[in-house]
């Protein structure tokens, strides 16, 4: 059953819980093997390299190679999982997933580090606003974007032991509320209802969901039921859970840490608008790149926090 309230346990950078699903899941499954980019350490795939030294290889600063290398072990028998910024595994090595993996339909596991706004300081060129687009239109390509650091744990493990065909894992630096149960079982293409609510619905993703479960709260002042459901599946989406949103609430309020076009925004008006079409509101970029700053800062200049998902939803309904 969903809550009115989640409780945060202390906050932990969802990078971590992908070094930890990763290495569970090799604890399972003697045929993952890990491939390092230079950055091992900051996406904590240092975990995996620290406990099985044999089974995992750095190929330094080389994505579109390591692409190559990736369908190479995955035609071979092994499930190959590598990661490095968002920028690099999802843009730079493109064509590369594209022929080598998603054509052959290969079980591959890409990582995608310090995604959206919240990397920070790194800036416009590290800040991956656009990867969940690039992704999610290649054919047979899974795109995961959990809330926090046990979600990306689990999803992960799932990812690599439970599911098949390319896998693309979307994942932030800083440290976010870890409110996910460590013994929850979120099912990887169908999203989790973490509230109910009739009035309107917010959809959320990655490290959003916790800016919407507190948006939630605050529009109660305002005597307004909101529904939060974590889309953690981007692709596939689960189209259900949306159109009875949509059936039941009238109105459907989008919040990521992307461009507004192409991103989960997008593929929830794709479903919405054919199926069940209602008023909608997208938040995230407006078509411009990122910039440098701390990571608090960049969520609240640019409305991707509780405020923004607040005024947004206030705005859809036309309450002043």
């Amino acid at each position: 059953m969903p809550l009115d309230h989640w409780e945060n346990t202390g906050d932990k950078p969802s990078r971590f819980g992908f070094g930890e699903g990763v290495l569970e899941a090799a604890h399972k499954n003697s045929k993952v093997v890990g491939l390092g980019l230079d950055i091992t350490t900051s996406v904590k795939m240092d975990l995996f390299a620290e406990a099985y030294p044999n089974r995992f290889r750095s190929l330094g600063i080389a994505e579109q190679n390591a692409m190559g290398v990736a369908a190479g072990l995955a035609l071979s028998g092994k499930v190959p999982v590598l990661s490095t910024y968002g920028v690099f595994a999802a843009m730079r090595t493109t064509d590369f997933i594209r022929i080598s993996v998603c054509y052959n339909n290969l079980h591959v596991i890409i990582g995608g580090a310090h995604a959206g706004i919240s990397v920070g300081p790194d800036g416009a060129t590290h800040q991956a606003l656009e990867d969940i687009a690039m992704m999610r239109v290649l054919p047979n390509m899974t795109v995961l974007s959990p809330a926090d650091a046990n979600e990306a744990r689990i999803l992960t493990e799932k990812a690599i032991n439970e599911w098949d065909g390319p896998i693309y894992i979307r994942f932030g630096r800083e440290a976010v509320p870890n409110f996910t149960s460590e013994d929850a079982q979120p099912i990887i293409g169908k999203a989790d209802l973490m509230r109910e609510g009739n009035d309107l619905t917010i959809v959320a993703t990655g490290h959003m969901v916790w800016e919407a479960i507190q948006a939630a709260q605050q529009l109660k002042q305002h005597k307004i039921e909101a529904r939060v459901i974590n889309m953690h599946t981007i692709k596939p989406l689960d189209e259900e859970i949306l159109i009875k949103a949509a059936k039941e609430t009238g109105y459907i309020v989008t919040i990521e840490e992307h461009q507004i076009m192409g991103g989960l925004g997008g593929a929830v008006a794709e479903v919405v608008s054919q199926k069940h079409p209602v008023p909608m509101k997208i938040l995230g970029f407006k078509d411009r790149f990122g910039e440098s700053g701390q990571a608090s800062e960049l969520l609240e200049k640019y409305s991707l926090n509780a405020r923004g998902v607040v005024e947004g939803s206030l705005e859809l309904l036309g309450v002043k």
